[in-house]
C-alpha cells in the first residue's frame, strides 16, 4: 500500500533535505563569490581566495580543466550528482521552499553564534583578526560558505558516514563518529599549509564547536542549509553583528 505524500513542513523538510534543493540554493552563493572576489582581486597585489576552494580547484585542475573551464566542471558535477541521488525521488522545486532554507539559515546562525561564540567568547580574544577590507571578508565569508561546506560537510563527513554505517547496527552512532572526527579535522585545517593560522588552543576549540554544529546541521537538514548558515554567519560576524 502506498504511503499519503508528505504535506506542509514535513514536505518541506523531507525535500530541502535533497541533493537537488542542495545544489540548487547553492547556486546563488556560488554565482555571488565568484563575481565578488573577481571585483575584490581586479587590480589587487595580493589577489585572494577562500582555502578550500583552492584546493578543491587544484585538484580538479588535475583533469587538465583551467580557469572557467573548472567552474564549469564543478557546476556540472553538481549537477549530475545531484541527478544520480534523487533520480527515484520526485522532488517539487518551489520558490517558497528557497525562501525556507535562507530563513531558515538566518535563524540557525544566529542560534549557533549565541550557543558557539557565546560558550567560547573568551577565547576571542585570541583569534586573530580579520584580514582586508570589509567587500574582501564578505566576499570570503560567501565563499567559505559554500566551499568549506562542500569540502568539509558533504564530502568529508558524508564519506565518514557512509564508511562507518556498516559497522554500527545505530547509525546515529555512525553519523555522530562522523561528525566529531570531521570537526576535528575542520579545526586542524585551519593550520596547515604555510598560510595556515599559528596554532593555538584556543582558537582550535573554538573552530571545533563550529564544525562540530555545522556537522550535526549538515546531517540532519542537508547541504543547503548548512552551506546558507556559514555564509550568513560569517557575514554577520565580519559586518560587526556579532562582535
Amino acid at each position: 500500500m502506498r504511503s499519503n505524500p508528505p504535506t506542509g513542513l514535513r514536505a518541506y523538510h523531507r525535500f530541502t533535505r535533497s541533493a537537488t534543493y542542495g545544489v540548487l540554493s547553492a547556486l546563488p552563493l556560488f554565482v555571488l563569490y565568484e563575481a565578488m572576489i573577481v571585483a575584490v582581486n581586479t587590480g589587487a597585489s595580493r589577489p585572494v581566495r577562500v582555502g578550500t576552494e583552492v584546493w578543491l580547484k587544484d585538484l580538479l585542475a588535475m583533469t587538465g580543466a583551467r580557469g572557467g573551464l573548472i567552474l564549469i566542471l564543478i557546476a556540472v558535477v553538481a549537477a549530475v550528482a545531484a541527478y544520480f541521488l534523487d533520480r527515484d525521488k520526485t522532488i517539487p522545486v518551489r520558490g517558497r521552499y528557497f525562501a525556507g532554507i535562507v530563513g531558515e539559515s538566518i535563524v540557525y546562525a544566529i542560534v549557533v553564534a549565541l550557543l558557539v561564540s557565546n560558550l567560547v567568547a573568551a577565547l576571542f580574544a585570541v583569534i586573530p583578526p580579520l584580514e582586508g577590507d570589509l567587500w574582501t571578508q564578505l566576499a570570503l565569508s560567501i565563499g567559505a560558505g559554500l566551499y568549506e561546506e562542500l569540502l568539509f560537510r558533504v564530502l568529508l563527513v558524508g564519506g565518514l558516514a557512509l564508511l562507518f554505517r556498516p559497522f554500527f547496527d545505530n547509525h546515529n552512532a555512525a553519523y555522530l563518529l562522523a561528525a566529531i572526527l570531521g570537526a576535528a579535522l575542520f579545526s586542524l585545517a585551519h593550520y596547515i599549509g604555510p598560510l595556515g593560522d599559528p596554532f593555538a588552543l584556543p582558537s582550535v576549540t573554538f573552530r571545533f564547536a563550529f564544525g562540530l554544529a555545522l556537522n550535526v546541521l549538515f546531517l540532519w537538514r542537508g547541504f543547503g542549509v548548512a552551506a546558507w548558515t556559514h555564509a550568513l554567519y560569517d557575514v554577520m560576524v565580519v559586518t560587526g553583528l556579532f562582535g
